[in-house]
């Protein structure tokens, strides 16, 4: 398949790439974190090749400055090498000495994608398109755009007519799964996903992005062999181990589950969800203090987590952290107003930071009254 577009979106790590903010999927019950796919990251490595052929151009295009095909060509090679910025000026060179052929205009919308700009990336692929470039690879693109938009419908038809083209494009499929996961078709995205699976069964991200949906299904059972697959592929990849101890976690193995969200970790400290697991299980048998670290980086990257805000409130102020602890308090009075539960938190902590009582004043206990004598009168008998 072509894997051109695919190798330069992002810097660093593997075929498939893709900045979603996220895909939501359906959670479990509360207090389930709602799962849905990370940002995707490029897993494979990017040789030194393509930077040496582009300085291999320089002197070519030193001796020719008004041949725009040097530029363009430079381009491409910086962009394989992930220059994106760098191939953006050869390709908008390219443009002035030449504005005419697609080709250029894609390689633009590629150099603009790798920078995250997504408007501009689709409005270079229009102008590729009109000037009479067609290729999988630009609907690929557009696709892939489009989904990191989250425009799923206008995604799937990109990536439809990508698959017209080239039936066997194994990353088409795959980011038809995402776009169906993102449309909550769990059926659908499963089905895509595991269809770019066989056809290019050594994607560790395609097996984390099958096993990540098939545990937010609760299907444990199906996630658990993608995503060990995946640890034998990518054996320092955090995501596969974090979907390999959910597995554990769905079928009651919380031990287990827990070792595999540390090992996430120890790969990857960005995974918030990770962190809010493992806090979780802390919380749950009251080791407030190692649970703040893992509460405060999941509230700091996602504080919609179920209950993180109020586990974390909860934890400092069994350490006796009250001014901390307060404003957690405080953020969850904002977040949910008129509950009088987290009110009367703040009050209490404000009233604790000020000096004052904080218990309600207790009633003395009121001496029984005597039940009175009445004498009943004579009956003159």
């Amino acid at each position: 398949m072509n894997t051109r577009i695919l190798a330069d979106l992002v810097a660093g790590g593997g075929k498939y790439c893709l900045l979603l903010a996220g895909l939501w999927l359906a959670a479990g019950c509360n207090p389930e974190v709602s799962e849905a796919p990370e940002v995707m990251v490029q897993l494979g490595t990017v040789q030194s090749g393509p930077a040496i052929q582009a300085e291999e151009l320089n002197g070519a295009i030193a001796r020719q400055p008004g041949n725009a095909s040097l530029y363009a060509h430079r381009a491409e090679f910086r962009l394989d090498a992930g220059q994106a910025e760098q191939a953006l000026r050869d390709i908008n060179q390219a443009l002035e000495l030449d504005d005419a052929p697609g080709e250029f205009y894609y390689l633009k919308a590629r150099a603009l994608r790798a920078q995250g700009q997504l408007p501009g990336a689709l409005a270079a692929a229009a102008t590729a398109s009109r000037h009479g470039y067609a290729s999988a690879s630009l609907s690929l693109l557009v696709g892939e755009a489009h989904l990191a938009a989250r425009h799923y419908s206008a995604a799937l038809d990109h990536l439809d007519r990508t698959l017209r083209q080239e039936p066997t494009n194994a990353g088409a499929l795959f980011y038809k799964g995402l776009a169906y996961a993102g449309l909550r078709d769990t059926a659908q995205a499963l089905s895509f996903l595991q269809a770019s699976v066989k056809l290019d069964p050594h994607q560790p991200e395609t097996l984390h992005q099958l096993a990540f949906l098939a545990n937010a299904n609760h299907q444990p059972l199906l996630a658990a062999p993608h995503a060990a697959r995946g640890i034998r592929l990518a054996p320092t990849y955090g995501p596969l181990y974090y979907d390999y101890g959910r597995q554990f976690d769905l079928q009651g193995a919380p031990d287990s589950a827990q070792q595999y969200f540390l090992k996430a970790l120890r790969f990857d400290s960005t995974l918030y969800r990770a962190d809010y697991r493992v806090a979780l299980a802390l919380f749950r048998q009251r080791q407030y203090k190692a649970a703040i670290p893992h509460l405060q980086r999941a509230v700091r990257r996602s504080a919609g987590l179920p209950n993180v805000r109020q586990m974390l409130a909860e934890s400092y102020e069994a350490q006796g952290m009250h001014e901390l602890a307060l404003a957690q308090y405080q953020q969850l009075v904002l977040e949910n107003p008129g509950n009088r539960h987290w009110t009367y938190k703040v009050w209490k902590g404000k009233a604790r930071a000020a000096g004052q009582p904080t218990n309600e004043p207790r009633r003395e206990a009121v001496a029984p009254v005597a039940p009175l004598s009445i004498s009943r009168p004579s009956s003159g008998f």
